[in-house]
């Protein structure tokens, strides 16, 4: 077993009040619990809770926040003012907060706590009842209804933002849109580099993406990002948008959703068995970043696996998150070495964080 894994995006808390699951429970009682509904396509199906994150040594995670605000006239689901979605995503903070305090996770805000949990972890010869450590992260940035929130929000823990998700958004656009970064977008990422927040390049358009990059020059990483060359889609980055974020020194998280991982998927109607999507279409998207990049110190998991699918969208040969453990032996089967296996597995992310918070 792969003595420490690091997943750079669970959507946690979303999963908590919104799918209204008690992730302290086993996975199989929430399972249970779900049975006969119908509201959500994953009910009977989740892969993720805290219980099964340990048993797969996944110590830390990025764990997010996510609100989106909609306009009149945009069909996705949301919220009709962004006050509202800031106080979704507050309600979401609580619940983070929550968790703390009955010791099931940890925040970690810097560089000190950082160290102090993984040793926590790597000297532990029991890890069944540790704290998930997790940094917070806020997905779609729609929530700041005013510049003066992301500071309040980093004095509460917020070290990274991206600031689009699916659509148009407040301060920029992001997957299945088409727009720049505009007046408020480019403020945002000022008052983020002031603040040391990660700029997290997941789900920019391509017109967002690239302004983006001209206009911060913070740490900025891919949480969650898959790429175009092997499934066509505006959601996943292209070679040239990859190798721009390894120069930038940034690290990227493949994402597990099926979707992402083939060409030809159909929500709803294709099956991850059928569809031949197992954990070596993953190993495919890590190994795409390491040739890019000419090492392994750019690529990681950012496995997304909580973000609204389950089982029935995710690879055939991974039953919860506690599979991420099947990862290394399909990189060691493709020739990487330990060193570089580390590196993909948790050194990525700690190396970045530790170098960003100094």
């Amino acid at each position: 077993m792969q003595s420490f894994i690091f997943d750079a995006h669970l959507d946690l808390s979303m999963n908590a009040l919104e799918w209204n699951r008690d992730l302290t429970r086993p996975l199989q009682a929430i399972r249970d619990r779900e049975k006969g509904l119908t509201d959500k396509p994953d009910r009977g199906r989740g892969t993720v809770c805290l219980p099964e994150m340990r048993k797969g040594r996944v110590g830390i995670c990025v764990a997010t926040q996510i609100a989106r605000y909609v306009g009149p006239g945009n069909p996705l689901p949301g919220w009709h003012s962004q006050e509202q979605a800031w106080a979704q995503t507050q309600g979401q903070l609580a619940w983070y907060q929550a968790m703390e305090e009955r010791g099931e996770m940890k925040q970690i805000t810097n560089a000190a706590e950082l160290t102090a949990h993984l040793q926590l972890w790597e000297n532990a010869a029991d890890t069944s009842s540790l704290p998930i450590g997790f940094i917070l992260s806020l997905e779609g940035a729609d929530s700041f209804f005013e510049l003066a929130c992301v500071e309040k929000a980093y004095a509460a823990g917020l070290r990274a933002v991206g600031p689009a998700h699916y659509g148009p958004g407040v301060y920029a656009y992001g997957t299945d849109s088409s727009g720049g970064l505009g007046t408020k977008g480019r403020a945002l990422l000022k008052e983020m580099e002031r603040l040391g927040i990660i700029l997290d390049a997941t789900h920019l358009c391509d017109e967002s993406f690239f302004e983006a990059m001209d206009h911060f020059s913070g740490p900025v990483w891919a949480s969650h990002h898959n790429s175009r060359k092997l499934v066509p889609h505006n959601r996943q980055f292209s070679d040239e948008q990859f190798s721009m974020l390894i120069a930038r020194g940034a690290v990227i998280g493949t994402a597990f959703d099926a979707w992402m991982l083939t060409p030809g998927w159909q929500r709803g109607v294709s099956q991850p068995k059928e569809m031949d999507v197992s954990l070596e279409k993953v190993a495919d998207q890590i190994d795409h970043i390491c040739q890019l990049a000419g090492n392994s110190r750019h690529a990681a998991i950012g496995s997304d696996l909580d973000g609204a699918f389950g089982t029935e969208q995710s690879p055939y040969d991974l039953e919860s998150i506690a599979g991420l453990q099947k990862i290394p032996g399909i990189l060691r089967g493709r020739g990487y070495k330990e060193e570089d296996i580390d590196n993909i597995t948790h050194k990525n992310w700690v190396r970045f964080l530790l170098e960003a918070w100094k």
